[in-house]
């Protein structure tokens, strides 16, 4: 009985500890992921729909500079049942990328 009372917190904390190393991890993930897409599109010019262009200004009047951001977003699994009711939203990692985009005219 005394090992049980024990055992029940302990694989709780596991869960927990095993939850937030997933969901840094997969942070990470996506935000090279999503580097990396944005340097892909900045180059090829095949923008996804998510993406957002910020043009700035550029003293050179013949050379125009836009930023790509690119998002990727994915669903952490769940490892603790209950604790998107406990947050009150999903559970979910939004990795953004930056690229630059030469524009010559």
């Amino acid at each position: 009985m005394e090992s049980s009372l024990t055992l029940i917190p302990l694989i709780f904390l596991f869960l927990l500890a095993m939850q937030l190393i997933l969901a840094i991890s997969m942070r990470d993930a996506d935000a090279l992921a999503a580097a990396d897409q944005a340097s892909i599109r900045a180059i090829s010019g095949n923008f996804a729909a998510a993406d957002r262009e910020l043009t700035l200004d550029s003293p050179d009047r013949f050379s125009n500079i836009s930023l790509l951001i690119a998002t990727h977003t994915r669903k952490i699994p769940h490892l603790l049942p209950g604790l998107t009711q406990l947050l009150g939203r999903e559970l979910q990692t939004d990795g953004k990328g930056v690229a630059i985009i030469e524009n010559t005219r």
